[in-house]
C-alpha cells in the first residue's frame, strides 16, 4: 500500500514474528496456571473431551484471533481452533468468533490467557474504528503512540492496525523525536537539532514537539521532517496549518478525543496521534463457552 505521504516516515503494523509471539503466550499462561488448573483436574476426567466456541457479547472490532488460537494449541497442540470471522472484521453481539474443540481441561487451561489476548486486541481495534471513521473524508492518518502495556506493544500496535490505524514509531530506536526535555537539557531547540545532525547525520529523519506558533516557526526555519503540534487548542493548529503552508507535514498530539478529532483532521493536519487508542482501552466483552462432549 502506498503512502500518500511516502517521503515521511510512517509504518504499519506487521504481526509479530511466531518467536515472539509464542513467547509473549509462554509467559502469560506460565503466569497463569503456574503448577496446573486444580480446579479443573479436580472436577473434568483427563480423557474428557469438549467442544466450545468463543462469542462477542458486544458488537465491536474483532482483533487477536491469531493470538488466541496459539495460546490454546501451546497449551495442547491437539486442540482444534477454528474461527468464523478474521480480524479486522465488524462483529455484532452474539456472533460466533470461533469453535473450538479438544481436552476440556486443556480449553479451560488455556481459556482466561486467550481471551485477555482477544478482549483487550479487540477493544483497542474497536476504539480505533470509531477514531477512524470520524475522521473519514478528510487526509489526515491516525497514528498510535508507545503508550503501550509494557511488553505487549507489538499486540497492541498491530490491533491498531487491524482498526484502520496506523503505527508511529515503534520505540526509542526507530525515529527521531525531539521533545520538551530534550530542548530543556540542549539549552535550544536548535541546539538538539544541531546535535542530533552532528550526531547522525542530516538525512536523518527528525520530528520536533512544539507547544506554540514561536516554536514551531523555529522548526520550520531548522527544516525537520515532521512538526507535533502537542497540546495546542483548534485555533493555534489552524494557524500553524497557514504558517507552514504545506512545507512539512504536521502531526497533533494531545488532548485528543472522538469529540475533537474530526474538527482537527479538518484543520489540514496531515497526522494525529492518541495515546488513548491503547494506554486505556475498555476490553470487549468476549466469552468462551463449552457446549458438549463430542
Amino acid at each position: 500500500m502506498k503512502d500518500r505521504y511516502k517521503k515521511d516516515w510512517i509504518s504499519t503494523s506487521k504481526k509479530p514474528s511466531p518467536r515472539i509471539l509464542e513467547k509473549l503466550i509462554r509467559l502469560a499462561l506460565k503466569e497463569d496456571i503456574g503448577r496446573g488448573d486444580i480446579t479443573s483436574e479436580a472436577i473434568i476426567p483427563a480423557e474428557m473431551e469438549f467442544n466450545g466456541k468463543i462469542i462477542t457479547k458486544e458488537e465491536g472490532i474483532i482483533a487477536g484471533l491469531e493470538v488466541a488460537g496459539h495460546c490454546f494449541q501451546q497449551v495442547n497442540p491437539d486442540i482444534e481452533f477454528h474461527t468464523q470471522v478474521e480480524d479486522g472484521t465488524a462483529v455484532q453481539r452474539g456472533e460466533i468468533l470461533a469453535r473450538l474443540k479438544g481436552s476440556a481441561r486443556d480449553i479451560l487451561k488455556a481459556e482466561r490467557v486467550a481471551l485477555n489476548f482477544l478482549q483487550r486486541m479487540s477493544g483497542i481495534a474497536t476504539l480505533t474504528r470509531k477514531f477512524v471513521d470520524a475522521i473519514e473524508g478528510t487526509s489526515a492518518i491516525l497514528l498510535d503512540t508507545r503508550k503501550t502495556v509494557p511488553g505487549l506493544r507489538v499486540l497492541d500496535k498491530w490491533a491498531v492496525c487491524l482498526g484502520g490505524g496506523r503505527n508511529h514509531r515503534f520505540g526509542l530506536y526507530d525515529m527521531i523525536l525531539i521533545k520538551e526535555n530534550h530542548i530543556q537539557v540542549a539549552g535550544s531547540l536548535e541546539q538538539a537539532v544541531n546535535r542530533v545532525r552532528n550526531h547522525l547525520g542530516k538525512k536523518k529523519f527528525i520530528e520536533i514537539e512544539v507547544t506554540n506558533l514561536t516554536e514551531l516557526q523555529e522548526a520550520i526555519r531548522l527544516k525537520v521532517n515532521r512538526i507535533m503540534l502537542d497540546n495546542m487548542d483548534l485555533e493555534d493548529i489552524q494557524q500553524s496549518v497557514h504558517i507552514t503552508a504545506g512545507r512539512i507535514p504536521l502531526e497533533v498530539s494531545g488532548n485528543v478525543t472522538l469529540e475533537n478529532i474530526s474538527a482537527i483532521a479538518r484543520s489540514g493536519v496531515q497526522y494525529i496521534s492518541s495515546g488513548t487508542l491503547t494506554h486505556s482501552v475498555k476490553a470487549l466483552d468476549i466469552s468462551l463457552l463449552l457446549t458438549g462432549t463430542n
